[in-house]
């Protein structure tokens, strides 16, 4: 699916902060950095990342130009996204721009009239819930498969290049 261009901007004193979908601004390392640290990506090698971001509808956060945040979404564009990846690195938060990174996600032109969102989190309920988002209606529940080790086991890591 061909999206337009999709750019919010805000000024903060003296910051000029975006949220931007275009992928020629993603700065890679910024990104690994902080997934490989995190809880829900740690390792993540650098060809999985690019592989995911090629597959999704990636969202950089920019703070005067240089990335602070990220998230992105995988969706079919018709029925169901899944939020995924999302952070502002700790030194910027604490200021709403993750709450105003996820507000301009849910408003992104090409995302309207989905059905259902998902996402998963362990400590951002709060932040989640603020934007509509809470567990699904019993008898409702995921099953997930997970390979937790899936970067360290040997060889994984490069077949996910070949796609």
């Amino acid at each position: 699916m061909a999206l337009q261009p999709y750019c919010l901007v805000k000024v903060a004193g003296d910051a000029r902060y975006e949220i931007d979908t275009d992928r020629a601004r993603l700065d890679l390392r910024v990104i690994r950095a902080f997934l490989s640290r995190s809880h829900w990506a740690r390792g993540i090698p650098m060809p999985v990342l690019k592989r995911a971001i090629a597959h999704s509808l990636p969202f950089g956060l920019y703070k005067d130009g240089r990335q602070i945040g990220f998230a992105r979404v995988v969706t079919d564009f018709a029925t169901l996204a899944y939020l995924a990846d999302v952070f502002v690195l700790p030194e910027e938060q604490g200021n709403g721009l993750g709450s105003w990174l996820v507000d301009g996600i849910l408003a992104h032109p090409g995302l309207q009239g989905l059905r259902r969102w998902l996402l998963g989190s362990r400590d951002a309920q709060g932040l989640y819930r603020k934007h509509g988002f809470g567990e699904p209606p019993p008898p409702f529940a995921f099953l997930e498969r997970l390979h937790a080790d899936v970067y360290e086991t040997t060889g994984l890591a490069a077949r996910a290049t070949a796609y």
